[in-house]
């Protein structure tokens, strides 16, 4: 049940997601767009409360229950970038809106870049981190946890990767290529 219920939060949050800027765009409704772009935290309100549920009526908690706490921190985390990044996008495409701004390739500007996009990663496993805590302490000693263990040495491992490729972006930041203008002539001394 939890599964399904998973992926239909996804299924909804996209539906959600198309219908808001639909109204917003296409109908010129904006309030009622962003009214729709609005209801998307319900869904993990849902999720979270059935999840609850689940576990309080005896469920053993096991797989299911941690990916629902995944999904719940991913969407804190990365819901509201996705939505501003989808909306850049079809405001630029279908309302004469400015083209989407690319993130920097170069230097220390990729390096911020890249700790912005590593925050939100991280505060979405911290999220799920969290949830997946709360879920061990619910649960209480005389159950088995070991899967929501597992799923939080996930968690863990996405903190460690982000953390890995921003730092590695500032230590070893990309350099823009030399344009022919910059470089010397061939055979001078």
């Amino acid at each position: 049940m939890i599964v399904g219920l998973v992926i239909a939060c996804e299924v909804a949050f996209w539906v959600l997601l198309a219908a808001g800027l639909a109204f917003r765009y296409a109908l010129r409704m904006p309030r009622t767009g962003l009214a729709l772009l609005l209801c998307e935290p319900l869904l993990e309100v849902v999720l979270f409360v059935v999840t609850a549920i689940d576990l309080k009526n005896g469920a053993q908690p096991d797989w299911r229950h941690g990916l629902a706490a995944v999904y719940i921190g991913f969407t804190v985390g990365l819901g509201h970038s996705t939505i501003k990044w989808v909306d850049a996008r079809v405001a630029h495409r279908f309302a004469d809106g400015p083209p989407p701004v690319r993130p920097p390739k170069y230097g220390t500007a990729r390096a911020v870049h890249e700790w912005k996009v590593a925050g939100r990663w991280i505060l979405a496993a911290v999220v799920a981190l969290a949830l997946l805590q709360a879920a061990v302490w619910y649960v209480g000693d005389g159950g088995d946890t070991g899967s929501l263990r597992m799923w939080q040495e996930r968690m863990l491992w996405v903190i460690g990767i982000n953390v890995f490729v921003a730092g590695c972006y500032t230590v070893f930041p990309k350099r823009e290529p030399r344009r022919a203008d910059d470089r010397e002539p061939a055979g001078r001394c």
